[in-house]
C-alpha cells in the first residue's frame, strides 16, 4: 500500500499527504508506522492531503511522521463468540477475558443487519 507523511496534528485530528496517484479512499484504515497507532480516513481535502481521526491517544505524534495505507477500512469480529464481550472501536477485546478467537469480521461502517440475524 501506499506511505504518506503526517502534516498536521490538532489533538485527534491528524492530517496526512500522500502521493498524487495513491490518496486513500474515505473510511481507510491507515496506520503510523512509528507507534502503530490506528488512524481512519474522514476527508480528503484535496493537494494530496486527507484529514483522519486517531482511534487512540496521539501524544508523541509530530509532522513527518510515516503513515500507511491498509487499503481497507477498520473491520471488528462479528458472530456468537462477540456475544457478551466488550471490545474498543478497533476489534480488540477490552474486558480482560482472553481473545474473541472469531473469524469473521465486518467493517465497521457498512448498514446494520437486520434484527433476526
Amino acid at each position: 500500500m501506499s506511505n504518506g507523511k503526517i502534516t498536521q496534528i490538532i489533538g485527534a485530528v491528524i492530517d496526512v499527504e500522500f502521493p498524487a496517484d495513491s490518496v486513500p479512499s474515505i473510511y481507510n484504515a491507515l496506520i503510523v508506522t512509528e507507534t502503530s497507532l490506528t488512524l481512519e480516513v474522514q476527508q480528503q481535502l484535496g493537494d494530496n492531503v486527507v484529514r483522519a481521526i486517531a482511534m487512540g491517544g496521539s501524544e508523541g505524534l509530530k509532522r513527518g511522521l510515516e503513515v500507511s495505507d491498509t487499503g481497507v477500512p477498520i473491520k471488528v469480529p462479528v458472530g456468537t463468540k462477540t456475544l457478551g464481550r466488550i471490545m474498543n472501536v478497533l476489534g480488540e477485546p477490552i474486558d480482560n477475558a482472553g481473545d474473541i478467537g472469531e473469524e469473521v469480521t465486518w467493517a465497521i461502517h457498512r448498514p446494520a443487519p437486520n434484527y433476526d440475524e
